[in-house]
């Protein structure tokens, strides 16, 4: 089982010495991959539900410094060589895919590899009008967004006829690393999120999952979903961020098929505590995920 860490971009973990210092000691201590997360605009007042909570707001203060993740990912890339980067997730129907499908080849070259696009549609009309958006169809726009993507990434003169993106014998360059390919795995946990996994992604990020049993049956919705589609589901990553994670929850995980336990916590604020702070996180963990 391999340890995400879920820590980077927010509040603290917004400054570039508590990026650099935490993304240091988390490859040197053995973490898999760094997370970040996106939200381009927050409202003081939401009118949309957060899906991860059980009282449906977000805990993260509306006022709060939040980096783009693309922009704090390159910068923990950086600092390190070998550690893992993901966002987790860019919200995709926000951004025009073409520029998206640059910069991730762009930092996926620049980290040699390293990156990883999670992403998400979105629950927050609020941002979606706020950035001009139809908050309608974004489950739609992004599969076709993804498509568009794979299209530019795989083939030197790409052309690409769409309902929402179109495009015809363009260049973008550079390509991602690993054989014009970047892992794209999919947030969310309703059904329909699960389906989408299943129907076109390379992979799951549970977040803020509530328990082993709840991760057991979305695991096993995206398993039923690939066995209709004809599909290896054991060929896709799963990755899990749970609410209240335990190290007694990494073996019956395991036995499920999910690759990565994802710690979702905040750095500390000084950057100098950050070492040891992460030696302490991986020491706690250490012997659940050797």
């Amino acid at each position: 089982m391999r340890l995400g860490l879920h820590a980077l971009g927010i509040g603290s973990g917004a400054r570039r010495d508590v990026i650099d210092a935490v993304a240091r000691a988390a490859e040197r201590c053995g973490f898999a991959r760094l997370w970040a997360g996106e939200h381009v605009v927050m409202v003081d007042r939401s009118v949309s539900r957060y899906p991860y909570s059980a009282d449906g707001q977000i805990a993260v203060p509306a006022e709060a410094d939040w980096l783009d993740p693309m922009i704090a990912l390159s910068f923990a890339a950086a600092a390190t060589s070998t550690i893992e980067i993901a966002t987790g997730v860019l919200l995709l129907p926000e951004h025009n895919p073409v520029m998206v499908a640059k910069q991730a080849a762009s930092l996926d070259t620049l980290s040699g590899g390293r990156f990883t696009l999670g992403i998400g549609v979105g629950w927050s009309r609020e941002e979606f009008d706020a950035l001009g958006v139809p908050f309608a169809r974004r489950a739609a726009r992004t599969a076709e967004y993804v498509a568009a993507m794979r299209t530019l990434w795989r083939d030197d003169v790409a052309t690409f006829d769409g309902e929402f993106v179109a495009f015809d014998s363009v260049r973008v360059n550079p390509k991602p690393v690993r054989d014009r390919r970047i892992p794209i795995v999919l947030g969310g946990n309703s059904d329909a999120a699960l389906r989408r996994v299943a129907d076109w992604g390379d992979g799951w990020y549970g977040f803020n999952v509530e328990d082993v049993a709840a991760a057991k049956r979305h695991v096993a919705c995206i398993r039923a979903r690939c066995d209709e589609q004809g599909r290896d589901g054991t060929e896709l990553s799963l990755a899990v961020a749970l609410r209240d994670p335990r190290p007694s929850d990494v073996e019956p995980l395991a036995a499920l098929g999910v690759d990565e336990l994802v710690l979702v916590v905040g750095p500390p604020d000084d950057a100098h505590r950050a070492a040891d702070w992460i030696a302490a996180l991986a020491d706690d963990w250490r012997a659940a995920c050797p």
